[in-house]
């Protein structure tokens, strides 16, 4: 039962993402009434399951390499406060973004288990939180333009034009939930992966892992997120930045939802590095910022007269405070569920570069001269420090020597080590 609490703050977790993230898939189409928010609600919440059951595990592989939690105390810390911050900022109405919320979350726990937070990966998604808005916004006025192009040449009739655009905004906001499911199941329960409670589960020929019936969760709820608590902030988005008109949200979904699927299918980015073509990373996107950039896109293309600026300063302010405040409040409560409730948040490494790492390190082409070394470090973030200071090691050749420099797991006091990983 104790592993099932820890749980909780990931569904906690994942009812923000759905009353915040996830009501941006429909957030235009009910902020125009061309779509109820009942029926919404109700495909938002099938799909956005159905994307993290079956295609969730796309994102979740490099927010591991972000921070890898190894303790479920430590995972369900991280998981809470990232909730904590997403519903604080939700409650005064802003789209923040829950994938900003949990890597601040996890740069914290960085911090405080004296792990390196490794620069390319952080710099590699966080370049999401500006591509993805422009790529919206590029797609949002290229498809803008062509619509406006092909109605002066096809005359169609205007119900049938309401028609064709309330049942496009239904069946591209399914496509967008599935792909908001597969690609932002990470935040939500991605640090419990490496310490899942859950075995295996097979039924004649089916296996249901571990890490599906941890997304399956996940996924359900945000789906009651959605239902419960999303119709607010569907309203702000679809009304706050720019007045939209019922074209124009067919639009903004149409954008967001190509932007979402481009960085969360597995499938395609397969294809595309097989061919030899550039592809996208695999990281949990903004949905927020994928929307609001979309929405930008199609108030540039009306001129930008139409667009508030002060809703967009607000916004932008949300977005850069939050992974500091995520992280800030996850360092401060890590230090007090280990030091008030006496829980062990992280698992306890050390760092030897005996002679067995050493000439493993030689025969890979590192050489690293040991004088200077100390026998021994408590932490990651000790060895990388003095790696940085007594060698000219690139950040990869240091990524090696922390792997192959660790002691796992420390020993318990009074008894030898381990020895280091091979």
């Amino acid at each position: 039962m104790l592993l099932l609490f820890y749980l909780s703050s990931g569904l906690f977790l994942g009812w923000s993402l759905g009353a915040n993230d996830a009501s941006n898939i429909f957030g235009t189409a009910v902020g125009t009434r061309m779509v109820k928010f009942r029926t919404a609600a109700t495909i938002g919440s099938i799909f956005v399951i159905l994307g993290a059951f079956i295609s969730g595990a796309g994102a979740t592989e490099t927010l591991g390499k972000l921070g890898s939690i190894n303790m479920i105390a430590g995972a369900f810390m991280v998981a809470l406060s990232a909730a904590f911050t997403v519903f604080a900022m939700t409650k005064m109405a802003l789209p923040v973004s829950t994938s900003q919320a949990i890597v601040g979350a996890i740069v914290g726990w960085n911090f405080f288990s004296g792990k390196v937070t490794d620069p390319a990966i952080l710099g590699r998604i966080a370049s999401t939180w500006v591509t993805s808005p422009i790529l919206a916004a590029l797609f949002a006025f290229l498809i803008y333009k062509g619509m406006k192009a092909l109605s002066r040449h096809v005359s169609i009739h205007m119900f049938r034009v309401d028609a064709y655009t309330r049942i496009g905004l239904i069946l591209i906001g399914a496509f967008g939930a599935y792909s908001l499911g597969a690609n932002n199941i990470a935040n939500v329960m991605g640090v419990f992966v490496s310490v899942t409670p859950f075995r295996d589960w097979t039924l004649l020929h089916w296996t249901i892992s571990s890490t599906q019936q941890l997304f399956l969760l996940g996924g359900i709820a945000i789906a009651v997120g959605i239902i419960t608590y999303s119709k607010r902030v569907m309203l702000t988005v679809g009304t706050g930045v720019v007045k939209m008109t019922p074209q124009s949200a067919l639009v903004a979904v149409l954008s967001q939802s190509v932007v979402l699927f481009l960085f969360a299918s597995k499938g395609l980015k397969t294809f595309l590095t097989s061919h030899g073509l550039p592809s996208l990373p695999l990281v949990p996107v903004s949905s927020s910022q994928v929307v609001i950039g979309a929405v930008l896109g199609i108030g540039l293309v009306q001129g930008g007269r139409q667009i508030r600026y002060r809703v967009i300063g607000r916004i932008v302010m949300g977005w850069v405070s939050t992974p500091v405040i995520a992280a800030l409040i996850t360092f401060v409560a890590l230090f007090f569920l280990q030091n008030v409730f006496n829980q062990d948040v992280y698992e306890t490494q050390r760092y030897a570069l005996t002679p067995a790492v050493v000439r493993q390190l030689e025969t890979e082409g590192i050489a690293l001269d040991t004088t200077r070394f100390e026998d021994r470090y408590p932490n990651e973030v000790s060895l990388n420090r003095a790696l940085k200071k007594y060698t000219v090691l690139t950040a990869a050749e240091r990524t090696r020597v922390l792997e192959l420099a660790r002691v796992t797991p420390a020993p318990p006091s009074g008894t030898p080590a381990d020895t280091p990983r091979p």
